[in-house]
């Protein structure tokens, strides 16, 4: 079933939807938690979550045209938040590794005027991602967006690791970059 036919169905409160987006995204969502959490358990149990909040966020939201990204970032959200809950964090420091890394780019948003720049700060970071070459947008989303190691980056893509961490710490400085010319205060 198409995205749009999926969305319908939320959209009309058809209780199939959420079978339907199980069918078609529902293992990749549950490989995106597992890797987040590292419990396969604790991946179905976001995974079931997930599928709660689209329904209570379909509508007002319509994802037509990105139903699979906007699964994800769901997932995600609580992936970490079930880590946090748990207090693995502190056996999963690769998250926190990957905090710090985009920490040097990224502003936090910690006062009101972070918060204001918010909106400012996706459009930024959108023509970013679009302005990098497909393997590099590829690298930085695997890393920091999926949070996938860089020994699984390189092996997948057939590169060295070295080369992913070259990469990485690229994008990283052209980012920064490109935050302070649009005035971003890091």
């Amino acid at each position: 079933m198409e995205d749009t036919q999926i969305v319908d169905l939320y959209l009309l409160r058809n209780e199939a939807a959420i079978s339907e987006t199980s069918r078609k995204y529902g293992l990749r969502l549950r490989a995106l938690s597992s890797d987040i959490t590292g419990d396969r358990e604790t991946a179905e149990e976001c995974e079931n979550d997930t599928y709660l909040q689209s329904w209570n966020s379909i509508p007002p939201h319509d994802p037509r045209g990105y139903l699979y990204p906007f699964l994800a970032r769901i997932i995600r959200h609580l992936s970490i938040d079930r880590c946090r809950q748990r207090q693995r964090l502190k056996r999963r420091a690769h998250i926190l590794q990957l905090s710090a890394e985009l920490e040097q780019c990224i502003p936090a948003p910690d006062d009101l005027d972070c918060r204001v720049d918010d909106m400012v700060l996706k459009e930024i970071l959108n023509r970013f991602l679009s302005g990098l070459s497909p393997r590099k947008r590829v690298i930085f989303l695997r890393r920091y967006w999926y949070l996938d190691s860089v020994a699984r980056i390189a092996g997948e893509l057939g590169l060295t690791e070295s080369s992913v961490k070259m990469t990485l710490l690229r994008c990283r400085r052209q980012l920064r970059r490109q935050l302070e010319q649009e005035g971003i205060a890091l």
